[in-house]
This record gives structure tokens, C-alpha cells and sequence, in this order.
């Protein structure tokens, strides 16, 4: 008998296409399918959490992973990535060059246990296909997904992923994030990150959908509050 995602704890989002908020920091990971192509946004925030989001995306799909999006290198996004061996994976231009000690340490301090942020981090792995501009996946069966480089404003190498569809659907990593405050740490780029959010709208429309890293699916007006806000916050002028 199929599974259906509501069963897995997965949310539909559009046809053939779903998130899952998953438990310690709240972090969201994607899954869209095509035709004997499946691509899952964001890896989760260890091994064990990436075979658990690698082993219900076969289960919901019935075929294995081929495609790994990620959405920026923070520990609770990429550290379950080693899960998906086999898939191309797909991040931000420079998105390698952030060392996994320094991922290591960011977890521990955020309170991931030390010998699971250290597993996570030896193993870690990197994009193979960096994304500088703009980049097409086509999953097959007229699924196609753009890539789109929208950094520098969260990180330092923020990746969105766009959905074509009915409604339009835009992963936003945490340039977006509904649960709480978003995060501008050391390597955050603040005087760009109003700009990063008007790409991310203008990539999605005004119908779009848009996943945020953290917290619930959101609108367009919510994207447009958090710009202003995050303009304000920052003293950047638009």
C-alpha cells in the first residue's frame, strides 16, 4: 500500500511537491518529484536525520534521491547530506570552501551532541555542482526546477529553489524563516539581504508559495514584511 506524505509527517505543498519540518531546530527540507527524478531540498542537521529524510523521500516516491539541493552551509541543513550517496549535489558558488570544523563548532554550540556534529562533519559532503548564476534541473516528464544564486545576504552562498507550477512554489532556505527572528550571524551580509528577498520575489510572484527555512509556508506580503523589517533592522536604505 502507498504511503501518502501526510502519514510520513510531510506537508503538501503543490502537486508533486512537499516540505517536512523536522524536530530539534525546526528545520525544513524539501522534495520535489519528476518522472524516475526525485530532488530533496536540504539535507537536515545529521547522518541519522539525512537517511531518515533519503528513506521516506524513496518511500513517498518509490525511487531513490538523484537530486540534493542546498540551501546554505549551516549545520542544520547540510550535515545529514553524506545520507544521499549517489545524488548530484547542488549548492551556492563557494559553498565548499566554509570548513567543516567551523560547522562542527556552530553545531556543538546550538546543542548538537559532540560526537554527532563530529561524525557529520568528517563526513561531510560538498556540492560537486556549484551554482553562480542561474541553473535548470529537469526531473523529467515536464518537471523542470531553476537553481538561483540569490547571495551573498544570510550566508555567504544562499541557494532558493523554484518550483514552476500551480501555485509556483520557492524554497527559501533561511533568507525566509516564519518561526522566529531570522538569524543574521557572523557570516550573514545584512546590506545585501533586502535585495536577496526582492530576487526571491521576483523569482516567485505575487501567487507564489514560499517554504521558508524555519516555520510555516508563507505568502508574498510575509516575504515583503520580513524585507522592509530586515531593511530597517539593518539601517539599509531601498
Amino acid at each position: 500500500m502507498t504511503v501518502t506524505w501526510e502519514e510520513l509527517g510531510w506537508e503538501p505543498v503543490a502537486a508533486g511537491v512537499g516540505r517536512v519540518r523536522l524536530p530539534g531546530w525546526d528545520c525544513t527540507a524539501g522534495l520535489v518529484v519528476g518522472a524516475g527524478a526525485v530532488l530533496v531540498v536540504d539535507a537536515g542537521s545529521s547522518l541519522a536525520e539525512g537517511v531518515t529524510l533519503r528513506t521516506q523521500a524513496e518511500e513517498l516516491t518509490g525511487t531513490r534521491v538523484t537530486h540534493l539541493a542546498l540551501t546554505h552551509p549551516h549545520f542544520d541543513h547540510v550535515f545529514g547530506a553524506a545520507a544521499f550517496a549517489g545524488a548530484e549535489v547542488y549548492g551556492a558558488v563557494g559553498m565548499d570552501t566554509v570548513p567543516a570544523e567551523e560547522l562542527r563548532a556552530d553545531a556543538v554550540r546550538n546543542g548538537l551532541d559532540e560526537s554527532t556534529a563530529t561524525d557529520a562533519a568528517d563526513a561531510l559532503v560538498r556540492p560537486r555542482h556549484p551554482v553562480s548564476g542561474e541553473r535548470t534541473l529537469d526531473l523529467g516528464a515536464g518537471r523542470q526546477v531553476l537553481l538561483a544564486n540569490v547571495g551573498p545576504a544570510h550566508t555567504a552562498h544562499d541557494l532558493a529553489v523554484l518550483v514552476p507550477g500551480s501555485p509556483e512554489v520557492v524554497f527559501c532556505g533561511d533568507l525566509v524563516e516564519e518561526s522566529g527572528e531570522p538569524q543574521a550571524g557572523p557570516d550573514a551580509v545584512p546590506s545585501h539581504w533586502p535585495a536577496a528577498l526582492d530576487r526571491l520575489l521576483a523569482l516567485g510572484g505575487e501567487d507564489a508559495l514560499y517554504v521558508p527555512g524555519h516555520g510555516a509556508v508563507v505568502d508574498a506580503a510575509f516575504v515583503r514584511r520580513q524585507r522592509d523589517a530586515l531593511a530597517a533592522r539593518f539601517g539599509v536604505s531601498r
